[in-house]
């Protein structure tokens, strides 16, 4: 029987730190490239913008704690929390709506270097099923269900427009898919076993336009005594 490596949730790791562990592996496999074979708790808190108190009870999660006066192995941190995120194995991925935004994530080249294969690039605007996208030929809707069968998808991205995309959810769910990224300016309703990621371009927008307007102000808006 093959062992199944467990899930963070499985695990007992708070959401929070899950979180951020995307954070600390961009960092470490930043340092990776420049030959770095240890890092301190204090550098690497600094490199990732996370109090290094809270580095080090997140890193301690995976068991890893690191050597007093040496820090952490580089690399072996970088599998452990690769390990934990399950990037040690290929995941098929299919973008469905390939607009301005689809197109963008088809030739996002960063996935792939990640452990995310996009298997299938889907819409239905006549003018451009057929279309090449990234080296992709784009399928049109109709052939979800095969896609997600034949390629193995376990996660969806949705970057349709809003009044589209819980038609377009409830089919990626009813084929197989269990993890959902949105893109669409809506809430998706899926059942429990269902994960759902939503990316609002607008909201984040909106929250830097909040700290701005504040900064102009003189005010950080921050609240007196209240530590974020």
């Amino acid at each position: 029987m093959t062992r199944r490596t467990p899930r963070p949730r499985e695990r007992g790791i708070p959401e929070a730190t899950v979180a951020r562990l995307p954070i600390y592996l961009r960092a470490l496999q930043a340092l990776t490239e420049r030959g770095v074979l240890t890092v301190s708790s204090e550098d690497l808190a600094a490199t990732t913008g996370v109090n290094s108190a809270k580095l080090r009870k997140d890193l301690s999660h995976l068991g890893s704690y690191g050597t007093r006066g040496v820090g952490y192995e580089v690399e072996y941190l970088v599998y452990q929390i690769s390990r934990e995120l399950g990037l040690t194995q290929d995941w098929s991925v299919v973008i469905v709506g390939i607009g301005n935004l689809g197109r963008a994530l088809a030739h996002y080249g960063g996935f792939q270097h990640r452990g995310f294969r996009i298997v299938a690039l889907l819409d239905t605007a006549p003018a451009v099923v057929g279309q090449e996208v990234a080296g992709i030929q784009v399928r049109h809707l109709d052939t979800l269900e095969d896609v997600v069968g034949s390629e193995g998808v376990s996660i969806g991205v949705v970057a349709t427009p809003a009044a589209a995309a819980q038609a377009v959810c409830d089919r990626l769910v009813q084929s197989g898919v269990s993890s959902v990224l949105n893109f669409a300016p809506v809430v998706l309703t899926v059942p429990p076993r269902v994960e759902v990621r939503k990316v609002d371009l607008s909201i984040e927008l909106q929250i830097l336009a909040f700290h701005a307007q504040r900064r102009a102000d003189g005010d950080s808006g921050v609240v007196p005594g209240v530590t974020l």
